[in-house]
C-alpha cells in the first residue's frame, strides 16, 4: 500500500474513494442478533439453507388438485374426495377423483395439475365438481426447492441486510444472523460561529454566528449506516482544544468524523492537530460542490475531515465516507447507482471539476435544476430527490440523458 502524499494537486473523485477503500480493512469481531433485529446490519458469514423452499410441491392457487388423465375434455365432472388446507398433508389422490386445495396446501400424491377454482364449478354443496378447462402438466403447482435447494448459499458475507433479506432468512429457519459489529464513530464540528439550535433564539444570534445544521444530517446519516455515533459537539476553534478533543475521540472509536477546520487558514487547527497525534493528507478533490478533503490516522482511528459548507459535507459525506464506513462492514458493492434521467434545464457553464447538481423529478418524468447550486444551500438537498452526475468540462441542454443518483442511494 503505497503512502498518501501531503497537499496533492487535485484529486479525482474516483481515485480518492479508491485510495480510501484501500485503507478499509474490514472491523475485527462480530455480533450475534436476533433476526428480528438484523436490519440493515452486514452479514459477516454466509446463510446456507438447511432445507429446501418449499419442502413439498404445493398449490399456487386456490382449486382443485387432479390428474391430468382424468380431464381429458372440459366438462368432466369428479367427485371430490378430500379438502387439504395449508399447513395440512392430503391422502394420495385416487383416481377419478380432486382434491379441494387451498394455496400453500401441498399437492397430493397422484395430482400432476391444479385447476383454478375461476376455472371450475362446485355442484352437489362441493361434494364434486364440474372441471371446465383442460389443465397443463404441472399448472399452478410450486415444486419442492423451487426458490431455494438445500445446502445453496442464501445470502453472503457482506450483504447488507433489509426487509426483504430478514424475511429470506427466516423462511430457512435462522432466527440468529452473524453480523459485522458496527463502526464506533466520533463526530464534532469545529468553528466558533457555530451554535446549536435551542441554545440561542434566533432574535439573539450575535453577529456571525450560524446555527450547526452538519451536526444533525450528519449524525442521522451515520445512524442509518449502523455506526456508533458519539457525538462530542462543537470544539472551540483552539489548537489545544481540538488536540484534546481529537485524543479522547482516538481512543476507543474506529474514525473520527469531523466537518470545518480542514484548510489551511490560521484558524483552521485541524490539520496541525492531527498531525501532531498522528498523520494526515489534505487533498484537493476534482469534485463541486466539495473539494477539500482531509484523511489520516491517530492511533488505531481512522480520521476524516469534512469541508464545512453543508452541502459540500453533505455530499462529501455521501460519496466519500460512506463507501468507506460501507467498507469496514465488510461490503463489497459500495458504489451508488446512476441511473439514465432527461434533463429539462440547461447547464451552460461547465467545471473542470465532477459537479453533482441537486435537481428533482417532475410530472413529465424529467430532471428540473434546483436554481441556486451553492455549496452552502442546504435547500437545494432538502428540495431533490438527488443529483446529476455531470462530468468535468460537460454542459447540459434540455434534453440530454443524464446520470441521475437518488438521494435514496446515497441515504441509506
Amino acid at each position: 500500500m503505497r503512502p498518501l502524499t501531503a497537499f496533492k494537486p487535485l484529486k479525482s473523485l474516483a481515485e480518492a474513494l479508491a485510495e480510501l477503500l484501500e485503507r478499509a480493512t474490514p472491523l475485527a469481531g462480530t455480533d450475534t442478533v436476533t433476526t428480528f433485529d438484523a436490519d440493515g446490519r452486514v452479514l459477516a458469514q454466509d446463510a446456507v439453507s438447511s432445507l429446501q423452499v418449499p419442502p413439498n410441491d404445493n398449490s399456487s392457487m386456490d382449486g382443485y388438485a387432479v390428474r391430468r388423465a382424468d380431464v381429458a375434455a372440459a366438462g368432466r365432472v369428479l367427485p371430490v374426495s378430500q379438502r387439504i388446507a395449508a399447513g395440512s398433508a392430503g391422502d394420495p389422490l385416487q383416481p377419478g377423483t380432486a382434491a379441494r386445495i387451498f394455496t400453500g396446501a401441498p399437492v397430493p400424491e397422484g395430482a400432476d395439475a391444479v385447476l383454478m377454482q375461476e376455472d371450475c364449478e362446485a355442484l352437489d354443496d362441493g361434494s364434486s365438481v364440474r372441471i371446465h378447462t383442460v389443465p397443463a402438466a404441472g399448472q399452478w403447482i410450486r415444486r419442492a426447492g423451487e426458490d431455494i435447494t438445500r445446502g445453496a448459499v442464501v445470502l453472503s458475507a457482506g450483504t447488507r441486510l433489509t426487509p426483504a433479506e430478514l424475511g429470506l432468512a427466516a423462511s430457512i429457519g435462522l432466527h440468529q444472523l452473524q453480523v459485522a459489529r458496527r463502526p464506533r464513530v466520533a463526530l464534532f464540528s469545529t468553528g466558533d460561529e457555530l451554535v446549536m439550535p435551542g441554545d440561542v433564539p434566533p432574535e439573539q444570534m450575535r453577529p456571525g454566528a450560524i446555527y450547526n445544521s452538519n451536526r444533525f444530517f450528519l449524525r442521522a446519516m451515520l445512524l442509518r449506516l449502523g455506526c456508533e455515533v458519539t457525538d462530542l459537539g462543537i470544539v472551540p476553534d483552539r489548537r489545544d482544544a481540538t488536540v484534546q478533543a481529537l485524543q479522547k475521540a482516538s481512543e476507543a472509536h474506529d474514525l473520527i468524523l469531523t466537518s470545518g477546520g480542514v484548510s489551511v487558514g490560521e484558524e483552521d487547527h485541524i490539520k496541525p492537530a492531527v498531525e501532531s497525534l498522528g498523520t494526515l493528507d489534505l487533498w484537493q478533490i476534482a469534485m463541486k460542490p466539495g473539494k477539500p478533503f482531509a484523511y489520516g490516522r491517530i492511533g488505531s482511528a481512522h480520521f476524516m475531515g469534512l469541508p464545512g459548507n453543508p452541502v459540500s459535507s453533505f455530499l462529501t459525506f455521501a460519496l466519500l465516507v460512506r463507501p468507506f464506513l460501507l467498507r469496514l462492514q465488510g461490503v463489497q458493492a459500495v458504489a451508488p447507482r446512476a441511473l439514465p434521467g432527461t434533463a429539462h434545464f440547461a447547464w451552460p457553464r461547465a467545471d473542470k471539476r465532477r459537479e453533482f447538481l441537486r435537481v428533482r423529478h417532475n410530472a413529465a418524468g424529467g430532471l428540473d435544476l434546483f436554481s441556486n447550486q451553492s455549496s452552502g444551500v442546504l435547500t437545494s438537498a432538502a428540495w431533490g430527490d438527488g443529483v446529476v452526475d455531470n462530468p468535468a468540462g460537460q454542459t447540459i441542454a434540455p434534453g440530454d440523458t443524464v446520470q441521475f443518483i437518488a438521494f435514496a442511494e446515497l441515504l441509506a
